[in-house]
């Protein structure tokens, strides 16, 4: 968790849309970037579809939701029509987000150990300050968590 607002650089990246997301100037008061490791498995897809049936109330709360991968445009725009999400999702190929956030961990999966992303959420606000962040997320119950968060900063 950040102990302290504490600011955000500035960085641009391709989403799905045919968009570019831009730290800077966004409408929201609050936006959420979520980190997850792969479009298409099963917890990732868990935790989309968590942020998607919460995404109205995140809205109210006036917070924009974007999650983010390594992943191709081309997977995101899949899996973004798959789930029917109603938010972008932004593609880190070459992971400068994924560095910037620091969330690449060594990790183990099927016996092996493996760098990839670690599932992390963080909340910046309209001035892009980083209020807060998540970090080695458990899928079940942290997007309430996060829209608790934000609707108490509304």
């Amino acid at each position: 968790m950040a102990d302290s607002p504490s600011p955000v650089t500035d960085f641009s990246a391709a989403m799905t849309g045919a968009q570019t997301f831009q730290l800077a100037g966004r409408p929201a008061r609050h936006t959420v970037l979520f980190f997850y490791p792969k479009d298409n498995t099963p917890g990732c897809t868990t935790e989309n579809i968590a942020f998607r049936d919460l995404h109205e109330q995140f809205q109210a709360a006036g917070t924009e939701i974007y999650g983010v991968s390594r992943d191709s445009l081309r997977s995101h725009e899949s899996f973004k029509s798959k789930l029917g999400l109603p938010f972008e999702l932004i593609s880190d190929p070459e992971e400068a987000l994924c560095e910037q956030f620091g969330v690449m961990k060594m990790k183990q999966m099927y016996g092996k150990t493996v760098r990839g992303i670690e599932r992390s959420t963080f909340v910046i606000d309209a001035n892009g300050q980083l209020v807060k962040e998540w970090r080695g997320v458990k899928v079940a119950g942290h997007v309430d968590e996060v829209l608790e968060f934000v609707a108490r900063q509304a």
